[in-house]
């Protein structure tokens, strides 16, 4: 599979496997369970998925940062040492 826009389908991926509950006061909360720690809140569901989205992209930039491991979804992995490609 040849992808390029890495970041992009990673999120894409990761998005896919979200799981969102309706909670007693009629609010959603969603989390991705690949993703521990992950979850976002909305007051309507279009609301929790946009801010599932957000707080994924921030997770991602915050695990890279801090050297933590991140989930590998199908061939993505972004653990790897990034490699250069000379032309």
């Amino acid at each position: 599979m040849t992808v390029q826009f890495i970041l992009t389908e990673y999120v894409n991926q990761l998005m896919a496997n979200a799981v969102y509950d309706k909670l007693e006061n009629n609010s959603f909360a969603g989390q991705i369970p690949q993703c521990k720690g992950l979850v976002a809140f909305g007051v309507t569901l279009y609301e929790c998925k946009n801010e599932l989205h957000s707080t994924l992209e921030d997770w991602i930039w915050v695990g890279l940062k801090m050297g933590h491991f991140l989930p590998v979804i199908g061939e993505l992995n972004l653990n790897k040492e990034p490699t250069y490609e000379y032309e």
